[in-house]
Parts: C-alpha cells; structure tokens; sequence
C-alpha cells in the first residue's frame, strides 16, 4: 500500500482529481469526521485544508492531516482498519496514476501545423483524416 501524500491530499481536496477524486474526498471526509476515542481526530485539519486558498497553504495542512491520521490510527485499532481500507480503494490508485489534474504546455519555436495539447487521452486521435 503506497502511503498517502499531501499532493494527493491536496488533489482531493481542491477537486481537481475528476469525479472518483470526489468520491474518495468525501469518504476520507467522513471517515475523518467518525467519532473517535483518542485525540487528536484530524478534523481542524480536514477543515483547514478545504477551505485553504491556495495550493501551498493546503499542501502544508494536507501534511499535517497524514501526520494526525498516521498517529490516529496508531492510537485506535478501527480507524486503523477503516483507513487501511479507504488506502486500498481502486479508485485511489487511478487517482495516483493521474495525478493532480495540473497540465503545463508550452509549443514554440518553429512553425506548428498541428498541436494537440491535454492529458490523460484515452481512445484514438485522428488529425486530418
């Protein structure tokens, strides 16, 4: 099981990781937000880092939530499980694969006749056919 990172934290939360980056937020969210016996839960540091404004800001509280969730799950064995499981989704390793949704293009120089610019293609691409 990869460990989690905080681009991948910050992907989630900023939703740039599509529809199954959703989904996998609002699980961690509410597996986060279950009533829990030990302290500290991670839910000062869930909220800090949806509502942080930029990309540094929730980068830094992403690493402080997989710090708190780490020593969570230390701390109780069912949150342990629950997170094991959430890290083991399907869908998780899909959004690791794809990464964060950022996509950085640059053509220049020369003369262009076609520039296809994107990420993640899937199926052919025909160009003047």
């Amino acid at each position: 099981m990869e460990p989690m990172t905080p681009e991948l934290l910050t992907a989630l939360a900023s939703g740039t990781a599509g529809a199954a980056g959703q989904q996998l937020w609002t699980s961690l969210r509410d597996l986060v937000l279950r009533p829990s016996p030990v302290e500290p839960t991670g839910t000062p540091e869930l909220d800090a880092l949806t509502a942080a404004p930029d990309t540094a800001q929730r980068t830094a509280w992403a690493a402080d939530l997989i710090r708190i969730l780490v020593e969570r799950a230390g701390q109780d064995p069912v949150f342990a499980d629950a997170l094991r499981t959430w890290q083991e989704k399907p869908a998780l390793a899909t959004v690791r694969t794809t990464g964060s949704g950022d996509v950085h293009n640059t053509v220049s120089g020369g003369r262009q006749q076609t520039a296809i610019q994107g990420r993640d293609f899937n199926g052919d691409i025909t160009i003047g056919g």
